[in-house]
């Protein structure tokens, strides 16, 4: 069984969210934490946040042991783009992409 947690609508780039999931994922649960409190990434803050409530959701909802949980599956999808002008010369535009994210932390038992 798996827990999980998201976070929609993060205002930072999925590209960005991609590089940390990538590192955190199949690691046990406390490396994960601790992984994510030494990388210096805009992303990890908010990654390390979403994985202390998916372990927390899988203890409490879940009946999971915390010791033994893992993080099965981690990923960053995009999310609503808002789009925004910056003036430039003789009159023109050019277009700002402030993109969003949905990020999903999964934790499982291991077996």
């Amino acid at each position: 069984m798996e827990a999980k947690a998201h976070l929609k609508y993060a205002r930072i780039s999925p590209r960005k969210v991609k590089i940390v999931c990538d590192l955190i994922r199949g690691k046990d649960a406390g490396a994960a934490a601790a992984i994510l409190g030494a990388t210096p990434k805009a992303a990890s803050p908010i990654v390390l946040k979403l994985l202390k409530s998916a372990v927390a959701n899988a203890e409490n909802n879940h009946s999971m042991d915390p010791e033994k949980l893992y993080v099965s599956a981690t990923y960053a999808n995009p999310g609503p783009i808002l789009k925004r002008a910056m003036p430039r010369a003789r009159g023109s535009r050019a277009r700002i992409f402030k993109r969003t994210s949905h990020i999903t932390v999964a934790v499982a038992e291991k077996e």
